[in-house]
């Protein structure tokens, strides 16, 4: 899917082209080929929506003869993907040059003002050339997303597509609303290996999302190995949600998941959860319970009964040799140390646990994020809290707003990608909401809880927990199409929402993740593209 590595993309199913036949034969045609031939406009084909976009009269052709122009040495990871990206479908060579490239596809770091910031970009696409310009690379990378977007869905084949490789003109100024844009996925109650994660990837920052939260333990299974504590992984990582094989990532599996997120401009959030969700923790070493017995293994789907024993010395030995292996492993900024549904602990050894925890992530380099339960504790105003309630009320985590700390926004009856989108779907659960698209692009997360405005408001996430999803199709059957639903509200300026343009946007990419094999909703509130076919769950 758009700049997934090869090796990671499925095959394209014959049954895709052929859905996509009628679209192709369009785009064939003379009338198709002639440089003011746009059956969808530009603006209607982007998910986010840029913060600024106009059309072009040009349109421009690859053809044998296009070159990507490499404008400054550190653009060459993102230039090496657009010609990834482009190669199969069309046959062309599209050579990587450092000489300017006349008539081709260019990628430039220039000064562009502080508007655009780390992470913005200009796009520009006439009859002679396409350029895109930003101040740092990561511009550079979402910019491609955006032209891959006006790409033809079949531009996604692993083979040669007859073409032609029209690019419809447009000029576009575009950068991101809030800094943080997440992703959250729960590889503890079933896990994933790192092909998945890895897809996973793939597909959420081809929208823009720059932050993924893996939900690293949790009372069903522990998935990082550890130093010094082996039976975290041995023992507590041997299973899962209804008893199935689980498993984990050796220190080196992780730093691979780091890396290629890193090549995606996604910056990995490992959690940690505790005092409560920790079962697979307790099962694997007595001394981390306060009467020294370890229970048996947990596959259930239950929550609330496990907690760390607050006052035992080596309880915060063990966090702090966690804590301190994980920053060690991630470069990002922030270490995610749960905090949530300690119903087994009581406030005061609750306050007890953080404040000592707290510490320990500031020690090791890092800002803590938590769930928002955290905020019961007054937290220093470094700390995050992310705020997963049902209501537009909570008074601890606007207080934490008021004092300073910064606020992730993921209310699970708006966010959770794991609610079921009606009664029907099969996949997921409904305690807090069930989801269609509609629900999940209907809020502003800047204008959403009471008493935290947009000024206290770090960012977006999704979250998807796995009790019900074991593999890669159940992800995208929930994740798709509310992913990037919830990528528009982290990316798009709350200017341009508007659901009744969003959806037709978001239709715009159902022939696209047909060909690239997604197994997606279809929803009916969505007027999908032709050439989509929607999965099962």
């Amino acid at each position: 899917m758009g700049l997934r590595s090869r090796w990671t993309r499925p095959a394209l199913a014959a049954a895709a082209l052929a859905l996509l036949g009628s679209m192709t034969t369009a785009a064939a045609t003379p009338a198709a080929d002639t440089p003011n031939a746009r059956p969808v406009s530009v603006a209607a084909r982007i998910v986010p929506e840029p913060a600024q976009i106009s059309d072009d009269p040009g349109t421009f052709r690859i053809t044998p003869a296009t070159a990507i122009h490499l404008g400054a040495p550190q653009a060459a990871g993102v230039a090496g993907q657009l010609a990834a990206l482009l190669r199969p479908a069309t046959g062309y060579p599209l050579p990587i040059t450092r000489a300017p490239a006349p008539g081709g596809i260019s990628l430039i770091l220039d000064r562009e003002g502080p508007r655009l910031g780390a992470e913005g970009y200009r796009l520009d696409v006439t009859a002679a050339g396409i350029a895109i310009r930003a101040n740092q690379p990561a511009g550079l990378f979402y910019g491609v997303q955006t032209l891959h977007q006006l790409l033809p869905a079949a531009a996604d084949a692993t083979t040669r597509q007859p073409g032609p490789w029209l690019v419809p003109g447009a000029h576009v100024t575009d950068y991101p609303r809030f800094a943080y844009r997440g992703a959250m996925l729960d590889v503890s109650r079933h896990f994933f290996p790192v092909s998945v994660v890895e897809q996973y990837i793939d597909e959420i920052s081809e929208y823009k999302v720059n932050y993924l939260h893996l939900h690293l333990s949790d009372d069903q299974g522990w998935r990082i190995a550890i130093n010094g504590w082996p039976r975290l992984t041995s023992y507590g990582g041997s299973t899962e949600v209804g008893g199935g094989p689980g498993g984990y990532y050796t220190q080196a599996q992780y730093k691979q998941i780091v890396a290629y997120a890193q090549a995606h401009f996604v910056t990995i959030v490992p959690e940690i959860d505790g005092p409560g969700h920790t079962n697979a923790a307790l099962a694997s070493y007595a001394q981390l319970n306060c009467d020294g017995q370890a229970p048996p293994l947990y596959t259930g789907t239950d929550v609330g009964f496990s907690s760390l024993c607050v006052d035992s010395g080596i309880t915060y030995t063990f966090e702090q040799d966690v804590l301190d292996q994980l920053a060690a492993l991630t470069p990002g900024p922030y270490l995610h140390v749960g905090g949530d549904e300690a119903q087994s602990t009581t406030a005061a050894d609750y306050a007890t646990f953080e404040n000592r925890l707290l510490p320990l992530v500031s020690g090791a380099g890092k800002a803590a994020i938590a769930w928002h339960d955290i905020t019961a504790v007054d937290p220093p105003t470094s700390v995050v809290p992310e705020y997963w309630g049902t209501t537009t009320t909570d008074a601890g985590t606007a207080a934490a707003a008021a004092r300073g700390n910064k606020i992730i926004m993921a209310p699970a009856n708006k966010a959770y990608l794991d609610m079921k989108y009606t009664p029907s779907t099969k996949l997921g659960q409904n305690w807090a909401a069930y989801i269609e698209v509609q629900d999940a692009y209907d809020w502003d997360p800047g204008n959403y809880l009471q008493g935290v405005g947009e000024s206290s408001v770090l960012g977006v996430e999704a979250p998807i927990w796995s009790e019900t999803l074991v593999t890669l199709a159940n992800i995208q059957y929930l994740a798709f199409p509310r992913l990037p639903t919830i990528a528009e509200l982290g990316w798009s300026p709350q200017a341009t929402h508007d659901w009744s343009s969003f959806r037709v946007r978001l239709g715009q990419q159902g022939p696209r993740w047909t060909v690239d094999g997604m197994n997606f909703y279809a929803s009916p509130q969505v007027p999908w593209a032709p050439g989509t076919k929607g999965g099962v769950d």
